[in-house]
């Protein structure tokens, strides 16, 4: 994938992803604001309800108590009628519609230190009002002679008792002035306003601890609950015991402790669901991220790792048929010293071919533990020998030294003889090829516990913290440059890591960027 078409697609799928992100938040935050303006909506129905009741219930207290007190005396000290009626003929149907309405005015001796308002001499008198409302429709009725005349009820309809609304009002309206002369915590009790609160939010669903307080003027009242505080901004206020003009010096305040909450767990649900899905796509990306990333790099390690192969047997096939071609030259061929040597460099070429080949189908073959490796007691020091005798005349050639400091006193172990010394010359050859200098490397060997821990220390170019984390993957090899300075394809570390895994050991590695680097390979003891 070209590097700047995948660096796009990656700031689309990001934008993407903050974009899907924010929509999310966005939607939070807006349902908890539509369901604030929900709550207080409904909570200004519920004090109104209240309010209502509770002004109600003290109008028909006072209606209670003037009835018992008038049904207690049971003697009239005087009453006066006043009636009011019209008559209305319609000429069509000869009928004649009387209406009458009479007020019945009872004077039963009731003091209005009924509405206890604490005067002794008091002398007004509290009187019973009762409407009679008389609708009567006659029919015109002439004899055959046209003249004698009659007025036939068709129609009578009566009630008695009731008065309207207006009335009503008037009456509510002296018991609402007496009454304010009653201390608010007369009127109202703490129990009234907790049962009828508590009803209202129960039967719209909503379980959510509340605290009130009657107000007067801004000032508190007897009338509030314990924990109740006034925060400006933090209540809801409903006036209680209006007049009939809607005033009123008290209001009944409540508030909600734990509003938040309550808001925030009613859109949870949802919430909770939009939030594991968001989780689920952002799980999703970073996978496709990283697995984007992860293509790319190997993609360039193997097209790395093909490049170098490709280099390693480029050399080896031209120096063979340099060889055959000279072998076919005539007289060379009659030469059997250069006859003897061409077929000495073909067969090296071809060695060295075959264990580049080797190489890879072992580390293969390892991959899917299908390499045989028999293991047998082994002397550490012993492959360590066998080993540096591998690449000393390599070391010395270029002016270096191998170094051993062997203090281990057990050195035991069960491991496989070739691959055990593969790990080891693969460790020494990595820190002769990065060596810029003569190659300065010391091996050292002791004991921890029912360990044995080796210790190979080169003074070369060193590694950075970034290519220490890669550099047992298969086919990482740090650039330098031209990749083909230093001859390899990656698969060195990643076998050493493998086969000390398969003995159940450990190998790991500590570098400074020039100044060298430590490979320590642990095995269990016997």
């Amino acid at each position: 994938m070209n590097k700047r078409l995948f660096v796009l697609l990656v700031i689309l799928m990001s934008l993407s992803l903050i974009g899907i992100i924010f929509v999310q938040v966005f939607w939070i935050k807006r349902s908890v604001e539509d369901r604030e303006e929900q709550f207080s909506n409904t909570i200004g129905e519920i004090l109104n309800k209240v309010t209502d009741k509770i002004t109600e219930r003290e109008t028909k207290d006072y209606f209670d108590r003037y009835l018992n007190q008038k049904d207690s005396i049971g003697e009239l000290q005087g009453s006066h009628l006043r009636n009011i009626f019209f008559i209305d003929r319609d000429i069509n149907s000869n009928e004649i519609l009387f209406y009458s309405h009479g007020i019945l005015e009872e004077d039963y001796g009731i003091a209005s230190t009924f509405f206890d308002n604490g005067s002794v001499n008091d002398t007004t008198t509290i009187k019973s009002y009762t409407s009679k409302r008389t609708k009567t429709i006659f029919k015109e009725d002439f004899g055959l002679d046209g003249k004698q005349y009659k007025l036939n009820p068709i129609q009578k309809l009566q009630k008695i008792g009731g008065l309207s609304s207006i009335e009503k009002a008037q009456f509510q309206e002296v018991f609402s002035e007496f009454a304010k002369q009653v201390p608010i915590h007369k009127r109202v009790s703490k129990q009234e306003i907790e049962l009828l609160l508590d009803r209202e939010l129960r039967n719209r669903g909503m379980e959510i601890v509340f605290e009130y307080g009657v107000y007067s003027k801004g000032l508190p009242t007897k009338v509030k609950s314990r924990k109740f505080k006034f925060e400006e901004g933090k209540f809801y206020e409903g006036p209680i015991f209006k007049d009939s003009e809607g005033n009123s010096n008290f209001s009944l305040l409540i508030s909600f402790p734990k509003k938040k909450r309550f808001l925030v767990q009613s859109v949870l649900g949802m919430a909770a669901l939009s939030l594991l899905f968001t989780l689920v796509i952002v799980v999703a990306y970073s996978s496709a991220i990283y697995q984007l990333i992860r293509q790319k790099q190997i993609s360039e390690i193997k097209s790395d790792f093909i490049n170098n192969m490709t280099h390693e047997f480029k050399t080896p096939i031209a120096t063979i048929n340099l060889a055959v071609e000279a072998i076919k030259n005539p007289k060379a061929f009659n030469d059997k010293e250069k006859v003897q040597r061409y077929l000495q460099m073909i067969r090296d070429e071809n060695k060295r071919m075959h264990a580049q080949v080797e190489n890879v189908l072992r580390i293969s073959k390892l991959e899917k533990n299908q390499l045989d490796i028999s293991k047998d007691r082994v002397d550490v020091h012993d492959i360590i020998q066998r080993a540096i005798a591998h690449v000393k005349l390599i070391v010395g050639d270029r002016g270096g030294y191998i170094k051993t400091h062997l203090d281990a006193d057990r050195t035991e172990v069960l491991a496989n003889d070739v691959h055990f010394t593969n790990v080891v010359v693969n460790i020494l050859d990595n820190a002769i090829k990065y060596s810029p200098e003569a190659p300065k490397i010391d091996v050292y060997s002791e004991v921890a516990k029912n360990f044995i821990i080796v210790k190979i220390q080169d003074q070369g170019a060193g590694m950075s913290k970034a290519v220490l984390k890669k550099v047992f993957e298969k086919f990482y090899r740090e650039h330098t440059g031209d990749i083909h300075n230093i001859k390899g394809h990656g698969l060195g570390l990643a076998y050493v890591k493998k086969i000390i895994e398969d003995h159940q050991g450990e190998v790991y590695a500590e570098s400074e960027k020039e100044k060298g680097s430590i490979f320590y390979i642990k095995l269990p003891l016997i």
